[in-house]
């Protein structure tokens, strides 16, 4: 026993630490930071610099000609549009001509020969209001015919893999028996390669011996049952949004069923109690408590979504009359098979910055609604 008032004695000096190698020194943490920071400039910044560059050049893989510097020629021949309003045919007694299809109106050689300025632009989309059509004219109008397609995709894969993962998530994470053997089963195509599964898809979705229509078939009893899935252009697109969401929900349901497990049982207890049913237990505390995982997975699928490119070139290369073109791929297509990296890099570039700026608006739109 020590006598009251006694001093303490001072604790021994720690050794073994040297002051350059603290945890929150500069050279631990350039140490800790350097091999990623090195890999992504290696493999992002330099590639995306190197790509900014070509943008401003007429550079082509295998050409005679030396590579020039063109200056803003590349984005003035993707980004350059006009609208105009073409007028409907009419006969001699100044009625509007029609024929079996309806109304008749001049071609478009027809109308850029009364609008000699028009003369690099070809029809993108045109748009029928009344005796008049107005047509967007574009130097590129694959481009934007692609970027069409590409948010089409975005808007039917995005509640499809999403509601279809919580939904999964909600299943495995019950509390019933094999649920680990529904989490492997539901995992498992986010594990496939995304050749293989196009491939397997491309056989199904055959016209004539695809699984799919088999199917129809022996359930209406009709042997012409059956779209043709992949080269049919109204049913191209959806078909590739449902592959795409098979093959990606896995993931999602994983990110979700983290969420769900997160969420404290007392609240779902207290809500119980208070007389809440099953919907209003999931609309009450299940919804509010995943709003941050939400966030999440409707950016990130997004962004997937927005760089489709390899089911479209496995099961369709862009067919049928360019309905699952997108901006990735014209971009690819451009840059490598036409060998125009120039303007291909152009394409990318641009379509980069378009994600990226909707990507902000939609986590602050997320941000402004959480806070509310």
């Amino acid at each position: 026993m020590t006598e009251a008032g006694a001093a303490l004695p001072a604790p021994p000096p720690q050794r073994g630490r040297k002051a350059g190698l603290d945890q929150d020194s500069p050279f631990a943490v350039a140490a800790f930071a350097g091999p990623a920071l090195l890999l992504f400039a290696a493999f992002i910044v330099l590639p995306l610099l190197l790509a900014l560059c070509a943008t401003f050049t007429n550079h082509r893989l295998m050409s005679p000609e030396p590579t020039q510097f063109v200056g803003l020629e590349n984005y003035r021949r993707l980004l350059s549009v006009d609208v105009v309003t073409v007028d409907a045919l009419r006969g001699s007694g100044g009625a509007a001509l029609r024929d079996q299809d309806g109304l008749r109106f001049p071609t478009w050689r027809q109308v850029r020969q009364a609008h000699p300025e028009l003369g690099g632009y070809r029809e993108a989309f045109h748009l029928r209001l009344g005796e008049r059509r107005l047509v967007l004219a574009a130097t590129d109008p694959q481009f934007y015919r692609s970027l069409i397609n590409t948010f089409l995709f975005a808007l039917l894969v995005l509640p499809l893999q999403c509601g279809s993962a919580l939904g999964m998530a909600l299943l495995v994470n019950q509390k019933i028996r094999g649920r680990i053997f529904f989490r492997t089963v539901y995992f498992a195509p986010v594990v496939t390669s995304m050749v293989v599964a196009s491939i397997v898809w491309s056989i199904m979705l055959n016209t004539d011996r695809g699984l799919v229509n088999e199917v129809l078939r022996a359930l209406s009893g009709d042997p012409n049952t059956g779209p043709d899935w992949l080269g049919d252009s109204l049913f191209a697109l959806p078909a590739i949004a449902v592959m795409s969401a098979w093959q990606g929900m896995g993931f999602q349901m994983l990110v979700f069923l983290a969420g769900l497990q997160s969420i404290p049982h007392e609240q779902y207890e207290a809500a119980t109690l208070m007389g809440a049913n099953a919907w209003q237990r999931f609309v009450h505390v299940t919804l509010p408590g995943l709003r941050n995982t939400i966030v999440f997975v409707l950016v990130s699928t997004a962004l997937l979504a927005f760089g489709l490119f390899t089911q479209v070139d496995v099961m369709t290369s862009g067919g049928p009359l360019d309905s699952t073109t997108t901006v990735v791929y014209h971009s690819v297509r451009t840059g490598f098979r036409e060998q125009d990296i120039g303007y291909g890099s152009t394409i990318a570039l641009v379509f980069f910055g378009l994600v990226l700026a909707l990507s902000a608006l939609q986590r602050m739109v997320a941000a402004k609604g959480g806070a509310k």
